[in-house]
């Protein structure tokens, strides 16, 4: 096992493309870091770059104490699981685990042992004499990832292992290699465009956007304190909902939208923050769990938005549903509990958690604390 350590990592390219702008992060020792972001945010390159198979423009890389920078990949004592299995066709399942192994020069006792052993961990014991065309997708992604866990190496780079399996088989595999990482114990790196993924399987999540760091943090930091517009949007399913307008001094704070369609009190934790902003453009973010329909009791921190919405399409997904509601300024995304609802077309009335609002600089596009 070891810590990797990215200080200053720049990747660009001979036609001038920067693909990774000075990545600076620590993964520590036996930490699974998840890497998320939209496609060609730099995220598979910074990958890659662990893994000595892009060459690093300008910074430092260390894996453990050693520098490798210009070490090459078989010495860096990584493995890594690609997206496409990688696996040889002729090869049976225990030939495929072992070859790694075979080149290595290691006795055939050990290599038995290794690749048994690695075989009872992912339940593929009896698929040993398989030729991967046998096989399913969620089988050939485990054979693929007991190839890694027979070599026991410093650290594990995942490079969007179950981008091409079904949805059921998604949930299942992810389940399994989480499982993995605490038997093992060893640092893991995993890169994946699916914010879902990432938020049940890191223990730290780097989140990146056309070659930057956005933020990195745990799961649940990301999800209620983003550091920016970008990250409260991206991290959460279905989206945050978005609104812009302007702080007003009204018997204290208020946020009024654009199109003065929507006007709501600013939450007790954001009036010291937001006391510079009156009269200026900012941005009011609010999760869809974080709006109910109007037809309950309210507490304390929740208020109904003023005037109506128009009830433009409901989701029935069984455990919930969503509903989409529109006004002048906008539609609105709410995530609420099975319930009777109006006819579609028909006027609705939501309301806001006050205590679960955020508030983003125009400008910046920061969250504003």
């Amino acid at each position: 096992m070891a810590r990797v350590e990215l200080q200053d990592i720049k990747k660009q390219y001979e036609n001038g493309y920067v693909a990774v702008h000075g990545a600076n992060f620590t993964i520590e020792d036996g930490e699974f870091m998840v890497l998320v972001g939209p496609s060609g945010c730099g995220k598979s390159t910074t990958l890659r770059m662990i893994a000595g198979l892009e060459t690093i423009s300008s910074g430092t890389l260390r894996i453990g104490n050693t520098v490798v920078n210009d070490i090459a990949p078989k010495d860096r004592d990584i493995a890594m699981v690609f997206q496409n299995y990688a696996l040889y066709p002729h090869m049976t399942v225990y030939d495929n685990m072992a070859f790694g192994l075979k080149l290595r020069k290691f006795d055939k006792a050990e290599i038995n042992e290794r690749v048994q052993n690695a075989a009872k961990i992912l339940g593929i014991e009896s698929m040993l004499d398989r030729k991967p065309k046998e096989l399913s997708g969620g089988q050939r992604q485990r054979v693929a990832v007991g190839r890694a866990i027979v070599r026991k190496p410093k650290v594990f780079l995942f490079d969007e292992p179950l981008s091409n399996l079904d949805a059921k088989l998604r949930v299942q595999m992810r389940a399994e290699i989480s499982k993995l990482h605490r038997q093992l114990g060893t640092t893991m790196v995993y890169v994946t465009h699916d914010q879902v993924e990432a938020m049940t399987m890191g223990n730290r999540i780097v989140v990146m956007k056309d070659g930057h760091i956005m933020q990195l943090d745990t799961p649940l930091n990301l999800y209620n304190q983003p550091a920016n517009k970008f990250v409260a949007g991206f991290i959460g399913s279905p989206a945050m909902n978005f609104i812009s307008g302007t702080i007003e001094r009204q018997n204290g704070l208020i946020f009024r939208s654009e199109k003065d369609a929507l006007c709501l009190p600013v939450g007790r934790a954001h009036e010291t923050a937001l006391s510079g902003y009156i009269g200026k453009g900012v941005t009011l973010g609010i999760r869809p769990e974080d709006i109910y329909v109007q037809n309950r009791i309210l507490t304390e921190n929740e208020t109904a938005l003023a005037g109506e919405m128009t009830l433009e399409v409901e989701e029935p997904m069984g455990n919930e549903t969503f509903i989409y509601a529109g006004c002048v300024d906008g539609t609105v995304v709410a995530r609420i509990d099975p319930q009777e609802l109006p006819e579609v077309g028909a006027a609705i009335h939501l309301v806001f958690d006050l205590t679960k609002q955020h508030f983003f600089d125009n400008a910046t596009e920061l969250a504003i604390r």
